[in-house]
């Protein structure tokens, strides 16, 4: 299943393509030589947006929770990925404990679980599951629709070392995001390597800090192959102390987003493009497509509603948001068509280590093209990519299936090295955890 550009402006795409299939063996290579230099998140998926004329990341997901959704036909590159991310760490490792959110009702996401148990019994470790649910204080079985059963356990904490009962694990593997706060029972784990680590998740990330090393790396990589970093880099903005309900900020949120939008009217004007700049103001920590909005003027940011403002102000867990990320709009053209229907969607890359293990794509028939996809009413397309993201064929033309997702692949792959800068600069004293 390919899905369709409805844009008539996939000239200059065709084109980027192109140097990106031109400058295949430059571009591993400095990626090769930036990886000697920085570690990869353990693992990871990231939000494209393809707009004809620009393509470019706009979300990075260091927790990634939708493994369920990868084909079938990627089980090899995720073993393979998977047990290169393990020696690299723990040559020795054999035993790995899996900690998930607490989601224990959605089935969508447990399969995302079973799957990642799947994943890495299959690199030969004994894998179990630790729960931070504190209702939790037996083992409990948790059936899955599609006849599987997950185990989850109490988690136990011995010195600095955290484990199961009987069960000592060499290393930690958290897909919880960590939205509520790092837990005591997470800090201090000194003999232990946490992946990844704690400071990773919600409690402390701000997407603004990744953006802000994705700035970097997209202008050093534009310069190597010889484009404007643009075509990648959505332009942003921050603005901190927020209080939607006491509507606080919005004379700092009205100007971010007037001067956002005439950075992007200028581009659009360097290029020619006819269509509408938007921005999407969002939570700058959190996930799930809570507290987004998109806007297209800043007069829209300037008296919200009480609807808007209940929706932008909180975010998982209940979390009040205090500070946004004013971030360039990209459209989106691509469309998926399945059994007569059409949505618009987006692809989203998962890694684990520093290689592209496949995707899929986020459907949404009621959602614009400037409109945020990760809502109520998405769905899945997990046999959307026909091939990996991993293996141009220059034979065929820049917009072939493999070519257009190894585009995709080396911008996600961007994406992975900024969030590796980020992890680094951000990461905290031990007082601090």
């Amino acid at each position: 299943m390919v899905p369709h550009l409805t844009t008539a402006l996939n000239g200059p795409l065709l084109e980027l393509e192109k140097r990106f299939l031109d400058a295949a063996p430059d571009i591993e290579r400095w990626l090769r030589s930036q990886w000697q230099e920085h570690t990869p998140p353990f693992y990871g998926s990231v939000d494209l947006r393809n707009a004809g004329f620009k393509l470019a990341p706009i979300d990075m997901n260091l927790f990634p929770g939708g493994f369920n959704n990868l084909s079938a036909d990627f089980m090899p590159l995720c073993v393979q990925a998977a047990m290169s991310a393990i020696e690299k760490i723990c040559p020795n490792a054999k035993s790995l404990l899996l900690i998930p959110e607490n989601h224990t009702r959605n089935q969508f996401y447990l399969q995302n679980v079973a799957q990642l148990v799947n994943i890495f019994r299959m690199t030969g470790l004994n894998i179990r599951i630790g729960t931070l649910i504190p209702d939790i204080q037996a083992p409990t079985p948790v059936e899955l629709p599609n006849g599987q059963s997950l185990l989850l356990e109490p988690l136990v904490r011995s010195g600095n070392r955290l484990g199961l009962k009987d069960f000592d694990p060499c290393a930690i593997l958290l897909n919880n995001d960590l939205s509520a706060g790092i837990p005591d029972i997470l800090k201090n784990l000194d003999e232990q390597f946490v992946l990844p680590p704690v400071h990773a998740g919600w409690a402390m990330r701000r997407k603004s800090n990744h953006f802000a090393a994705y700035d970097e790396i997209a202008d050093e990589f534009a310069q190597l192959i010889g484009i404007d970093p643009w075509r990648i880099n959505p332009y942003f903005s921050v603005c901190k102390h927020i209080d939607f309900h006491g509507r606080q900020g919005e004379e700092c949120l009205a100007d971010s987003v007037n001067v956002v939008l005439a950075l992007i009217r200028q581009k659009y004007q360097e290029y020619g493009i006819e269509e509408t700049p938007f921005v999407i103001v969002k939570a700058d920590a959190g996930t799930y497509g809570m507290g987004v909005m998109t806007v297209r003027s800043a007069d829209e940011v300037i008296g919200l509603n009480r609807r808007q403002r209940n929706k932008m102000s909180v975010i998982k867990e209940g979390l009040n948001v205090s500070q946004v990320i004013i971030q360039e709009g990209v459209h989106t053209f691509e469309r998926v068509e399945k059994d007569g229907k059409a949505g618009v969607a987006e692809p989203v890359v998962y890694m684990i280590d520093r290689f592209v293990v496949g995707g899929f794509y986020r459907v949404h028939g009621e959602r614009g093209i400037d409109e945020n996809l990760n809502a109520p009413g998405m769905h899945f397309e997990p046999l959307a990519f026909e091939t990996c993201c991993s293996l141009p064929d220059c034979q065929q033309t820049p917009d072939a299936p493999p070519n257009r997702f190894y585009a995709y692949g080396v911008v996600a792959r961007l994406a992975l090295l900024a969030a590796a800068l980020e992890i680094e600069r951000t990461e905290p004293s031990e007082e601090a955890l």
